[in-house]
C-alpha cells in the first residue's frame, strides 16, 4: 500500500514543493518587464528615426535632382533627346526636375509631368510633419506621385523634384526591419544584464530567505535552518538579519515551552505520588497535635498549615500548563501577620547568620488573597535568603527586611536584603521564566509567578535598586477604602537602612 503523504495544519502536503514554478516566478516577471520596456523605449526611438530617416532620403534625392538639374540647363537643353533626357531623368530616380531662380522657372521633364498625389516642402518641415508623412508614406504608400521641394545648401535657387513614392517605402521599410532587430538585440542583451544584476542583489536573496522560511516552518526546532544573513547594509540585509533574529526567538521560545512540557509531564507524574505522602504526613501532624510536649504543641499548628498549602499547590500542579492561576480570592489581610508567616515557612537555619526583621505596622490590612501573597512573599525572601546563604564570609551583614507604607491610593511593600546583588543577566530578564534566574541551577519561575499574581490583584511588582550589598523589591497593591480609621498615620517602620533610604526606595 502506498503510503499517504504527510499534511500539516494547513492542509498542505509536508513533501510537495512549496516554490513558485518558473513561469510564475519572480525572476521570469523580472526578466520580461525589462525585454518589454527596453522595447517600449526603442518604439519611442524608432519613431522619430524614421521620420528622420524619410527626411534624409528626400532631401538626398532633391540635391542630386539639383546637381543633374543644373548640368541639363546649363548645358544645350536641344543636345539632349527625349530619350536621353528621360535616362538621365530616371537614373536621378526622379520623373520630373523644376528648378525656380526668383521668378523664373524651368522644367526638365520628358513629356507631360505626372499629377503629384504628395507634397513635402523640406523647407518648412517640423518633426510632427515628419513623422506624419514617414508613416503615412510606409503604411499607405508605393503607388503615389510625389512633390519635393525646397533650397539646397543655402542657396537662393528652389529645387523641385517629381518621384515616384515607391523607392522611399522600400528605403523605409529595410530601415524599419534593421531598426526592429537591432532593438530586439539590444532589448535582449540589456534585459539578460538587468536580471543577472536583479538575480544576484535581489532575486536570489529573497528566494535564500523564501527557503530559509519555508525549512523553519517545517521544523522549528532544527537550529541548521535559520538562515545567515549576509553583510550587507541595504533592504535586503536589513530583512535577512530580522528574519534570522525572530527565526532565533522563535527557535529558543519553542525550546523553552517543550522543556516547559516536559518539565510539566513529569511534575504530574510526580504529583500523583506527591498527593498520597502529604495526606500521610497530615495524619501524623494531626496525632502530633494531639501531644503534651509543648514543643509539638508550638510547632504543631505551622506544620498543619505547611502541609495544607502543599496539599493545596500540589493540587494545583496539574492546572499550570491548561490555564493562568486562578482569579484572587480577596479578603482583608493583616499584613504583619502574613509576613510572620513567611518568615516560619522559610525555616532560616540559624547558623546562616542571616536576619529576619517584620517592620510592618501590625495594623496594617490589604485587600488581597492570602495563599497568593504568601506565595509572592515567599518566593521574594527566598530567593534573599539562598542569594546571602552563598557568602561565606562571616562579618558580612545578613538580613531581610520587609515593610510596608500606605500612600495614596495605595500599599507599598518593599522586601530588602543586603546580599550581593543581581547580576546583569539576571536583570535583563528578570521576570522571565527561564531566563531570569540568578543563581546556577535556577528556573527564574519564582519572580515570574510572582508577578503574574501581583497582576492579578490589579498592581505592579518592580526591581527598585540592586547592587553589591542592597536588593530592594517593591510591591504596590490598591488601596483599602477606610483603611485610615485603624491604621492613622503609620506608614511602616524603617526598612533597616535609614528612614532616608527607604523613602527613596518606596519611590
Amino acid at each position: 500500500m502506498a503510503e499517504e503523504p504527510h499534511r500539516d495544519g494547513g492542509g498542505r502536503q509536508a513533501g510537495a514543493a512549496c516554490t513558485a514554478s518558473l513561469t510564475r516566478g519572480l525572476s521570469t516577471k523580472i526578466l520580461l518587464l525589462t525585454i518589454l520596456f527596453v522595447m517600449a523605449a526603442e518604439v519611442l526611438i524608432f519613431i522619430p528615426s524614421v521620420a528622420n530617416f524619410g527626411r534624409e532620403w528626400m532631401e538626398q534625392r532633391l540635391r542630386e535632382a539639383s546637381i543633374v538639374g543644373r548640368v541639363l540647363l546649363e548645358g544645350d537643353p536641344d543636345s539632349l533627346s527625349q530619350e536621353a533626357t528621360r535616362d538621365v531623368l530616371a537614373t536621378a530616380g526622379v520623373s520630373a526636375i523644376v528648378i525656380r531662380d526668383g521668378d523664373a522657372s524651368r522644367l526638365v521633364v520628358p513629356g507631360v509631368p505626372p499629377a503629384v498625389d504628395l507634397h513635402a516642402d523640406l523647407d518648412t518641415m517640423g518633426p510632427l510633419t515628419a513623422i506624419r508623412q514617414a508613416f503615412g508614406t510606409l503604411f499607405f504608400g508605393g503607388d503615389r506621385i510625389l512633390r519635393i521641394f525646397g533650397h539646397v545648401e543655402d542657396r537662393p535657387i528652389q529645387y523641385e523634384v517629381i518621384l515616384p513614392d515607391r523607392k522611399l517605402r522600400s528605403a523605409m521599410l529595410v530601415y524599419a526591419r534593421n531598426v526592429a532587430l537591432l532593438s530586439l538585440l539590444i532589448s535582449l542583451i540589456t534585459a539578460t544584464l538587468v536580471f543577472y544584476a536583479i538575480n544576484r542583489i535581489m532575486i536570489r536573496p529573497i528566494r535564500a530567505m523564501t527557503r530559509s522560511m519555508l525549512s523553519f516552518g517545517a521544523a522549528p526546532d532544527n537550529a541548521e535552518h535559520i538562515i545567515e544573513p549576509e553583510d550587507r547594509d541595504d533592504e535586503i540585509g536589513v530583512a535577512e538579519r530580522e528574519l534570522a533574529e525572530m527565526q532565533k526567538t522563535l527557535h529558543r521560545t519553542l525550546g523553552e515551552r517543550k522543556r516547559l512540557a516536559e518539565l510539566g509531564l513529569a511534575v504530574s507524574k510526580i504529583n500523583h505520588d506527591m498527593r498520597n505522602m502529604l495526606s500521610s504526613a497530615q495524619l501524623i501532624s494531626d496525632r502530633l497535635a494531639m501531644s503534651a510536649d509543648p514543643t509539638v504543641q508550638s510547632l504543631a499548628p505551622k506544620l498543619v498549615r505547611t502541609l495544607d498549602r502543599a496539599v493545596t499547590y500540589s493540587q494545583g500542579v496539574i492546572a499550570y500548563g491548561r490555564a493562568h492561576e486562578a482569579p484572587p480570592a480577596r479578603r482583608r489581610l493583616r499584613l504583619a501577620q502574613l509576613v510572620e508567616e513567611v518568615q516560619s515557612a522559610l525555616a532560616i537555619d540559624p547558623m546562616s547568620g542571616i536576619e529576619f526583621l517584620n517592620q510592618v505596622e501590625p495594623l496594617l490590612e490589604i485587600d488581597a488573597d492570602a495563599e497568593q501573597m504568601f506565595r509572592v512573599l515567599s518566593n521574594l525572601c527566598r530567593n534573599s535568603v539562598q542569594a546571602m546563604t552563598n557568602e561565606a564570609d562571616a562579618v558580612l551583614v545578613r538580613r531581610i527586611i520587609v515593610s510596608a507604607r500606605r500612600e495614596e491610593g495605595t500599599v507599598s511593600i518593599l522586601v530588602a536584603d543586603t546580599g550581593p546583588g543581581l547580576p546583569p543577566k539576571a536583570r535583563e530578564n528578570l521576570f522571565t521564566a527561564f531566563r531570569g534566574s540568578a543563581r546556577i541551577g535556577g528556573t527564574g519561575l519564582g519572580l515570574a509567578i510572582a508577578q503574574e499574581l501581583v497582576r492579578a490583584h490589579g498592581g505592579e511588582i518592580r526591581l527598585v535598586e540592586t547592587g553589591s550589598g542592597r536588593t530592594v523589591f517593591s510591591i504596590t497593591l490598591p488601596h483599602i477604602a477606610g483603611q485610615e480609621s485603624r491604621t492613622g498615620a503609620a506608614s511602616g517602620k524603617p526598612t533597616g537602612f535609614g528612614e532616608g533610604e527607604q523613602r527613596e526606595a518606596a519611590q
